[in-house]
């Protein structure tokens, strides 16, 4: 994986510290072309993986980057469902118009399926008709690594549902060929789980900052987790919703063997630009300290 990774949060208004920011990015990026402009600036500035949900506008931003040669070496790593999106669809299209808009192939064959699986409680082809669904709109783009999101990863490990996650890896890794990942507001609990189902090294996503801020269980046992490096580990949240400044966010992040990549959102050029220059500052500095799985990552 890239050391760096873009977020989509800043697009849709999604701001963790304050109602009148998430105001002011609704506004900002009322329109399709704002958000490819800021993706343009991450390119600029050095940034190839755009990690983001499955947002309605997604599609349409994806079909500028199939067809944008600036983004020629640009890669998705989609995050899904996007619970929101279904949930808007059935009130404004109701079910047929719903399964008609996002339900992939034959629209009878695929909704037998469903309605079998829903009646047996198969929750597994229930995921399967979800991932083909919410995969459509990447299409001839480059999807290396897909995720579940946070409120369903620990839904399911609140509900001990672990099967999920050994026919999700499964899934993904055959039908897609690419990386399953997760994401999760509890690592410690995550990775025990799926290492309990089998799932060895897998990817996860999980906030990471010195603050302790969203971390389950408290930093130091995320601390000791990253220290063993069980798992291929994206760090989000770094800043705790703007609580710590970036230089030092992204000093204490970056100096931990066992990160792999860092995943951050932002508008503007100077904070890409400021973000991405902290970022490769702090990793070539900690190269000194275990050169050789940091030198990997950065490659």
């Amino acid at each position: 994986m890239d050391r760096v990774i873009f977020g989509d949060n800043q697009f849709f208004g999604v701001n963790h510290s304050s109602d009148e920011k998430s105001r002011a990015q609704v506004i900002k990026f009322k329109d399709n072309q704002s958000i490819l402009n800021v993706l343009g600036i991450a390119v600029d500035e050095g940034i190839n993986t755009f990690m983001c949900t499955t947002h309605d506008r997604i599609y349409e931003i994806c079909h500028t980057i199939r067809s944008d040669s600036k983004f020629e070496n640009f890669q998705i790593y989609p995050c899904m469902p996007y619970a929101h999106k279904y949930a808007n669809a059935v009130t404004e299209l109701g079910i047929i118009g719903t399964i008609k808009q996002y339900v992939p192939g034959n629209i009878f064959g695929t909704f037998a399926k469903g309605g079998l699986a829903f009646m047996k409680k198969d929750f597994i082809s229930m995921m399967e008709l979800m991932v083909d669904s919410e995969m459509k709109m990447f299409r001839g783009i480059p999807t290396p690594v897909i995720f579940i999101q946070n409120v369903i990863t620990d839904l399911l490990l609140g509900l001990g549902m672990t099967d999920f996650f050994t026919s999700f890896h499964k899934y993904i890794r055959e039908k897609y060929h690419a990386e399953p990942a997760y994401i999760t507001m509890n690592l410690p609990l995550l990775l025990n789980t799926l290492e309990s189902c089998g799932i060895e090294n897998p990817t996860i996503c999980a906030s990471i900052n010195k603050i302790g801020f969203r971390m389950s269980g408290g930093k130091e046992i995320y601390e000791k987790i990253i220290a063993e490096k069980r798992c291929k580990l994206i760090a989000m949240q770094v800043l705790a919703a703007g609580t710590i400044p970036p230089q030092e966010a992204l000093e204490y992040v970056c100096g931990m063997d066992g990160v792999e990549s860092i995943l951050f959102g932002a508008s503007s050029r100077a904070n890409i630009r400021n973000s991405k220059e902290l970022i490769d500052f702090y990793s070539k500095k900690a190269t000194s300290r275990f050169p050789l799985n940091t030198q990997q990552a950065l490659n």
